[in-house]
């Protein structure tokens, strides 16, 4: 009888270690799946966005005027320059206006981005292209490339430069297709179709201010879509593209291109887009940046917090208009020093910063032989001249 207790004993423990280990291993089995799908998923993404930053990657050729590497590394406010170019897909040895530049400052400790539009026609002496004075700061790329750009803008404002992206605004109709599209609010009314530039033609789109619907029209607003919230991409490039009807001209165009780059990003800044290949060439064929993979990689993990915030700028100029060398007038925006110091003020800030005084009125230096057209050039009650910045810098 004992024998038999024993044995029953023996057997029920028998097979509840062996459902415990059955149980184990399919736990264990489930999580070893979760690990590898996961893992699997991870790779993907990292080798994914490596492959396309890889292509991305361009050095800037200037040398930068602090440590960006350091600067990276110990999580300390960065600035990045945008430019904009309004062309195919962008080829390694690109050359030509930019369309438009912002200046990006990421702060991780504020936990807040500030992107800053600059306006593409603001008057400027280049540095090394001096003798060129005046130039639009948009034709800083085109005489030097992206060097004298960043050149350019640093002496402008008197802040460094770590990073520069280079983007393709055409490239950004496939980036939002890519992303399954974007929804923006428009600061005003408008129509405007990109075959005529103007609010009349084919391919027509209508916007409404303070909302984010649409309506699409291919016979010349006879007739349109329904309401759609989304925009495709060529609606975010049309909605972006509108210059000549805007009340606020160049500065009303600046202020939806930011708007579009803002959604874009929220948009994009995900896995699933990481996974998208697709999206990752597109964007491998629209970007050039001196942003390395580790960079990057780096940034993602120390200045994540600072995506949640984004406030947005520009710099507001003074129109006005000077003969070109064929006796053509050609409009600039010419920038008081106390606009420029309270840009360079925000700037420094952004990256904390001690405080400066902004930089030369035009940048870079002006021949003497051209001072007394600078002079002129300077809107009224201007606090300073060119030659005065120049002596106190």
């Amino acid at each position: 009888m004992k024998k038999n207790k024993k044995t029953a004993v023996k057997s029920r423990i028998a097979r509840y270690s062996k459902n415990s280990h059955k149980l184990r291993n399919i736990i264990l089995l489930v999580v070893g799946l979760l690990l590898i799908v996961s893992g699997t998923f991870a790779w993907m993404a990292i080798h994914n966005t490596k492959s396309a930053i890889d292509k991305t990657y361009k050095s800037s050729g200037v040398t930068k005027s602090r440590n960006v590497s350091s600067v990276v590394q110990s999580g300390k406010p960065l600035s990045i320059l945008l430019f904009g170019t309004d062309t195919g897909e962008l080829g390694r040895t690109y050359k030509g206006r930019t369309d438009s530049m912002m200046l990006l400052l990421v702060n991780p400790k504020t936990k807040k981005t500030t992107m800053i539009s600059i306006p593409r026609d603001a008057m400027v002496s280049i540095p090394g292209y001096e003798s060129t004075f005046p130039q639009k700061i948009n034709a800083a790329y085109a005489y030097g490339s992206t060097a004298t750009a960043i050149k350019t803008v640093e002496s402008y404002l008197n802040i460094p430069i770590d990073f520069y992206a280079l983007v393709n605004m055409s490239g950004l109709e496939k980036m939002v297709t890519q992303v399954g599209g974007i929804s923006v609010k428009s600061p005003i009314n408008f129509t405007y179709s990109q075959d005529t530039a103007h609010a009349y033609g084919a391919n027509l789109y209508r916007f409404h201010k303070g909302s984010t619907g649409y309506e699409h029209s291919d016979d010349n607003g006879v007739t349109w879509s329904a309401t759609k919230h989304v925009m495709t991409g060529d609606a975010a490039l049309a909605f972006s593209r509108m210059r000549y009807d805007d009340p606020d001209g160049d500065y009303g165009r600046q202020k939806r291109q930011r708007l579009v780059l803002e959604a874009l990003i929220k948009k994009s800044a995900n896995v699933s887009s990481l996974l998208n290949t697709k999206f990752m060439n597109t964007m491998s064929s629209n970007v050039q940046t001196d942003l390395s993979f580790g960079d990057l990689t780096t940034i993602a993990s120390k200045y994540i917090n600072a995506a949640k915030k984004i406030v947005t700028e520009h710099i507001q100029g003074v129109s006005t208009s000077y003969p070109d060398s064929e006796g053509n007038n050609v409009s600039y925006e010419v920038v008081t020093q106390k606009e420029k110091q309270r840009v360079t003020n925000l700037a420094r800030k952004s990256l904390g910063l001690k405080h400066a005084s902004t930089g030369s009125a035009y940048g870079g230096d002006i021949p003497s032989s051209l001072q007394t057209i600078a002079d002129s050039l300077r809107p009224e009650n201007d606090e300073s001249t060119d030659s005065e910045d120049s002596s106190s810098n």
